[in-house]
């Protein structure tokens, strides 16, 4: 029992990191029901005939496939899954050759398990060599929250004040859901993400220095949110139900029931949210001699309702042919209020000369849907398979918002200006259509090749118009601030990988090849600004096995960073009116060389991965802000002369007792930034690192308390610098109706310590910001559990797994 827990946490990385020897022998096989259907991540365990001591294991795939690795001997194996009866197979003799047991059939069990006993659980934290994997059921402070709350709190992941995602301090990442492009990260970004409850993930994969089989997009590297869908025979599922302070109200269910050849999956959440933020900033403007000083400080709160539902279903022809189809609709309305106080001063802070009051009142609604099929083949030969996928994606944003403003002298009563008021419109569309065929075909034991097409379309248009209120109460539009703003976008996409192992060496080498045209119209004013780009995306990956569980991956990949369209988009935002930011027509793709050596090694009680990475980057994209003599600032993206960045990341698991479990990781870089093409000031050489830590505790009978804890340190910037960050989460979840339900209660941000502060200064103007998008939240959450049996220790308790 006590060894259990260990073992259990090491499966799914037996695989990788056995102790290597020179005689390796394979045992392999399929795991499937009585109706042929496969059966996925069954749990399969190779013991000494001898003794019974497990020597290895591994979980079976999707496709119910399993493969093992041992020395040679004589040995049992046992095959555990829930919902069906355990199998053994009493005798195997292993010698120097693989040997495949060939499909092994397991019964259904005819009892629904009120408990099963599981002497362990799956790590919070998965590693592997080419990404990681974050389970995020296990971490207690995801309880309530939304996808935006999960990345935070992921290793390598930050995300900043406007939901901003960035892997490794690099803010070029590209963002899937399931695999594919989403409309949760087109329109509005990886802020978007706030929409999606954090109970509908699964898990979250990190892959830092991708292959040529992903997109090319995204210079740090790839994010994978993987949704929960169950396989298992019957009718199963989750609900939640969430409350907390300030307002957070939520249910959640995720469904799924499978009968035969057909599995229909449903997920569901609705929330309501009325999160409270602020914000503020001191600037001075110096101007003939002449320093003039801004305090500004704004509040607002954002009231939001969302409804998402994903329904979908898996038809399976037989054991080698599945069609999946799926249809996801999200609709979110909110309203946004926002109070903001500009007082200005000359010389000092004790000459107050006006002061401004600005209010907005916006309301926002954002319908989306999304449709896919997929169709999956398997042919006799293990590995060998065809996937196609088409989706098309829908989705539409419409914003009105009034903004009313007022300047009064000093007195802060004589208005030394009429009060304004301005209305913005803004109307967003966005339609994506994507094909993509991936094939895999061994030709040797380890040796594969794999190809892929992938073709994908987009048109987006924003409708941007601001008007002000005359006197006659006629409303006027202001000049150069209305237009219809096109965004087309093609790309398509070709690649082809060769992998092979020849002992303890195992290598991987691909290219893809990507055609892109993109052209942005102002239709108004018919400024056509046409981009036709053609690239070739090199990738390697070499992997050797080393002697007592250790693992050695060297690898490379060249990435590109294309404007978006938000990155396009000249439309200024106008909800401050003194600080606009905005996209440039202009701006050209960047490009990256990234490289890396990582190594793994497994130890009795955890596990550690480390690695070594360069990035060099051309055309470095990165956000500038000018002032005027107004004191008015603009940001907007520019292209810099390109940026070094070398860094060193640790991440590991550790169980020291079986009742307490350790998480976390480490990453220092340093990052030489280079924009002296566009003035001689605009470079930066920063050293600066960022760690992360889960603490997991079980206490009295099935009671956890966690801890989380962040930190982010301070880091120059090419003009000035962002300040540290310091976060801390609190959780305690309790198991109840016989371990079918959890009640979890879990404080975020402990100490109200998340504002993000930073440091720019230019040729005129200093300036200091801190912004806090969410303040201390409470949340309340109930999860129940319909036959889906958690897996937990029991101390005590007799038997396997």
């Amino acid at each position: 029992m006590k060894t259990s827990l260990l073992i259990l946490f090491l499966l799914p990385l037996l695989t990788l990191a056995q102790n290597k020897t020179d005689h390796q022998v394979t045992i392999k096989g399929v795991l499937i029901d009585e109706q042929s259907k496969p059966i996925p991540f069954g749990t399969v365990t190779l013991h000494q005939k001898s003794d019974s001591v497990m020597v290895t294991g591994s979980i079976s795939d999707e496709a119910g496939k399993f493969e093992l690795r041992s020395k040679p001997g004589s040995f049992w194996l046992k095959v555990t899954v829930v919902s069906y009866q355990d199998r053994r197979i009493p005798a195997i003799q292993v010698v120097d050759k693989t040997i495949d047991l060939g499909k092994l059939i397991l019964k259904a069990t005819t009892k629904r398990l009120d408990e099963v006993i599981v002497k362990g659980e799956r790590s919070q934290m998965e590693l592997s060599l080419d990404k990681r994997i974050f389970n995020v059921g296990k971490d207690l402070a995801n309880a309530g929250g939304t996808a935006v709350d999960i990345l935070s709190n992921v290793p390598s992941v930050a995300v900043d004040a406007e939901g901003n995602v960035s892997l490794r301090g690099s803010n070029s990442v590209r963002i899937l859901i399931d695999g594919k492009p989403s409309g949760l990260v087109s329109l509005k970004g990886g802020s978007g993400l706030q929409q999606l409850q954090g109970s509908s993930i699964e898990r979250v994969e990190v892959i830092t220095n991708p292959s040529a089989r992903y997109e090319a997009e995204g210079m740090g590297g790839i994010i994978n949110i993987v949704l929960k869908k169950e396989h298992k025979e019957g009718i199963n599922g989750s609900f939640d139900l969430i409350t907390g302070y300030p307002s957070n109200f939520g249910v959640a269910a995720n469904v799924n029931y499978r009968r035969k050849n057909l599995n229909f999956f449903v997920n569901y959440t609705a929330s309501y949210r009325n999160t409270p933020g602020r914000s503020s900033l001191y600037q001075e403007l110096y101007r003939n001699d002449t320093t003039f000083i801004t305090q500004q400080n704004s509040t607002n709160r954002l009231k939001g309702l969302n409804n998402s539902a994903r329904a979908g279903l898996d038809y399976f022809f037989d054991s080698k042919n599945v069609l999946t189809a799926s249809y996801t609709w999200r609709l979110s309305k909110g309203k946004r209020f926002a109070d903001i106080v500009y007082r200005d001063f000359q010389f000092t802070t004790n000459n107050l000369r006006s002061t401004t009051n600005r209010t907005q009142d916006e309301t926002e609604t954002e319908p989306n849907s999304e449709y896919a099929l997929t169709y999956k083949r398997t042919f006799a030969r293990e590995g060998h398979e065809l996937t196609a996928d088409v989706r098309y994606l829908d989705n539409w944003e419409s914003s009105d918002q009034y903004f009313n403003q007022q300047t009064f002298q000093a007195d802060g009563i004589t208005a030394s200006a009429p009060a304004t008021l301005q209305r913005s419109l803004n109307d967003e569309t966005e339609k994506q259509f994507l094909v993509q065929i991936d094939y895999i075909r061994p030709f040797s034991k380890n040796g594969k090749i794999e190809a892929g097409l992938r073709s994908s379309s987009r048109d987006m248009t924003n409708d941007y118009s601001v008007t002000q209120r005359a006197d006659n109460g006629s409303w006027t539009p202001l000049p150069g601030l209305t237009n219809d703003f096109l965004y087309e976008e093609r790309i398509n996409a070709a690649y082809a990988i060769i992998g092979n192992k020849a002992r303890k060496l195992s290598y991987q080498a691909g290219l893809r090849a990507e055609m892109t045209d993109v052209t942005t119209t102002l239709r108004q004013t018919n400024d056509v600004n046409p981009r036709h780009y053609a690239n070739l995306f090199p990738s390697v990956h070499v992997t050797y096995d080393l002697p007592r569980q250790h693992a050695l991956q060297l690898s490379y990949s060249r990435r590109i960073r294309r404007p978006q369209y938000n990155d396009l988009s000249p439309f200024m935002t106008f909800s401050d009116n003194r600080n606009f930011w905005s996209g440039n027509p202009n701006l050209n793709p960047e490009f990256t060389n990234a490289f890396e050596i990582g190594h793994i090694k497994y130890f009795n009680k955890g596990s550690i991965s480390s690695s070594v990475y360069y990035r060099h980057t051309d055309n470095k994209i990165l956000s500038i802000r000018r002032v005027n003599d107004q004191g008015f600032s603009t940001t907007r993206p520019e292209n810099l002369a390109g940026e070094h960045s070398y860094g060193a990341e640790f991440a590991g698991s550790y169980s020291p007792f079986t009742w307490w479990k350790l998480d976390g990781s480490f990453n220092f870089f340093r990052a030489v930034t280079n924009g002296s093409n566009l003035d001689v000031n605009y470079q930066s050489d920063t050293y600066s690192w960022f760690t992360r830590m889960i603490s997991r505790f079980t206490v009295w009978k099935s009671t956890d308390i966690q801890l989380r804890g962040n930190y982010e340190a301070p880091q120059q910037t090419p003009q000035g610098r962002r300040k540290a960050l310091a976060t801390l989460d609190l959780s305690v979840s309790k198991d109840l109706f016989n371990n079918n339900g959890t009640l979890t209660l879990n404080v975020l941000d402990v100490f109200n310590s998340r504002r993000f502060r930073s440091i720019t200064e230019g040729p005129n103007f200093y300036a200091e910001s801190s912004s806090q998008f969410r303040l201390r939240q409470f949340n309340l959450t109930l999860s129940y559990r319909l036959r889906q049996a958690k897996k937990k220790v029991k101390e005590g308790a007799e038997g396997e797994f």
